[in-house]
């Protein structure tokens, strides 16, 4: 009866988790190769890639991660500790307040330029113009 749960709990195919995800076939292939995924994916008799709900969960927290800002290279780490099991949950912790402040960084920075009245992408540099003969400077 478990290999019939478990067989069930790895129905979906790379093409189902795609549309689920939004993700394409080609990145979720990458993601497998980068070590992004929380557990191992199956395979059928014939090879076939069978993911669970679990595995679709997963790579939606993904999709938020990299739109937050996370490097790949920290969700690998964040899937290899989750596959590692309990006991790290410290370090996974470190690795999200990480991404936590560079999204804070990123809130306050729009914030005050909006309350600037600003208009733009706030994260373009704007050219500095150097006080000329013709400029006032500002002491």
């Amino acid at each position: 009866m478990a290999t019939v749960d478990a067989m069930a709990d790895s129905g979906l195919s790379i093409g189902q988790v795609a549309q689920r995800t939004g993700l394409s076939v080609h990145t979720l292939r990458l993601y497998e190769r980068k070590g992004l995924l929380a557990s191992e994916v199956r395979r059928d008799g014939s090879g076939r890639r069978g993911y669970s709900a679990r595995d679709v969960e997963w790579l939606a927290n993904c999709v938020k991660f990299r739109a937050s800002g996370m490097p790949l290279t920290t969700i690998s780490r964040l899937a290899q500790l989750v596959r590692e099991g309990s006991g790290n949950e410290a370090e996974r912790l470190t690795l999200l307040r990480d991404t936590l402040e560079l999204i804070n960084g990123k809130v306050a920075s729009y914030e005050q330029h909006l309350a600037a009245g600003a208009s733009g992408d706030p994260w373009q540099q704007q050219p500095q113009l150097a006080p000329t003969e013709h400029t006032p400077q500002l002491r």
